[in-house]
Order: structure tokens, then sequence, then C-alpha cells
């Protein structure tokens, strides 16, 4: 490993969901973003739920453990119309949320909205527009599902988040002197 790649950053995102969790796992250098890998976690829906959170954690303990992210970048959640969906969407979430805090990784959370406005410009982008910028903004990236897409922007967001307050850190320090 050269000198400056120990300068960087490596950022997972991930995009809840019970039946299926994105994730994507970037490098953030000064050179700019460079994807690492990204893939999804299944459950199926004919097995007990607890087994089904058991599968999503275990499945996020492994990436977490391979990748060693540095942070982890997750999505909010919007409140669903049904209640039961939104509850187990909720515990979903939890899960993975808990996964990189146990794992001792930082955790930053976004609402869709800003990562659709920081990674197309708009705030209602569609899934199929989130991708296609994903595969311009991690041209390395190669085949990307759309919830891995998602995940993917997760961490791009938090990229650009981070970079943009380092930045206004180092002027805000600059300007004191």
């Amino acid at each position: 490993m050269t000198s400056t790649d120990k300068k960087q950053t490596i950022i997972i995102g991930i995009d809840p969901g019970l039946n299926i969790t994105g994730w994507g796992v970037i490098a953030m250098r000064s050179a700019g973003l460079t994807s690492i890998e990204h893939g999804i976690i299944t459950t199926r829906t004919d097995i007990p739920f607890a087994e089904r959170l058991n599968l999503l954690y275990q499945g996020l303990i492994k990436v977490l453990k391979r990748y060693t992210p540095d942070v982890a970048a997750v999505e909010k959640t919007f409140v669903n119309v049904n209640p039961t969906s939104a509850l187990k969407l909720g515990m979903a979430r939890g899960v993975v949320l808990l996964a990189p805090a146990q794992q001792k990784i930082s955790v930053f959370e976004y609402a869709a909205t800003q990562v659709k406005k920081t990674i197309v410009g708009v705030g209602h982008a569609t899934k199929d527009q989130i991708a296609i910028m994903v595969q311009m903004l991690l041209p390395n990236a190669g085949v990307v599902r759309k919830d891995a897409a998602d995940a993917l922007a997760i961490a791009i967001c938090h990229a650009h988040h981070q970079s943009t307050s380092y930045g206004r850190l180092a002027t805000a320090a600059g300007s004191r002197r």
C-alpha cells in the first residue's frame, strides 16, 4: 500500500429492506470515489420472521468483516401506509443499524430525498435515474442491481457530505489564522 492509498475512507452504504437489503462499498480518496464491491442480502418470506432478521444480521456482519469500512451510511426509512409492513421494515432497519455499531463503525443516516438530490439533483428521482447516475459516478462498478445501486448512492451521498463538511471545516480553520 502506498502512502496515497492510506489516505482513504472506506464507506459502506446500506439500503435496508426485509426482503432485499442492498449494500455497496466505496473508497473515498483525494482522487475521487472508487467502487470496491456491491451486492444484496435476501431473505425468503416462507421462513420465520426472527430467522429472516438473523439472516440479514449475519449477512451484514459477513460483509462488514470482509471490507472493514470506516463508516456506514444508511437510508432513513419513510413511514409506510401499512402499519405491519412499517413495523417489520423498522425491525429490519434496526438490524441494519446494529450490525455496524457492534463492529464499532460509525453510522450516519440520510433521508431518501437527500440521497436522490445529492446523486441526481432532484429529491424525487426514480430508481432507474439513481442506477444510471451511480454507473456514471462509479464506472468501475460494473453491472449494478437497483437495490445495490441505491446502497452505492447512499455511500456516495455520505462521501459528498463528508468531503463538503471537511471543506467547510478547513475553510473555517484557515480563516481564523
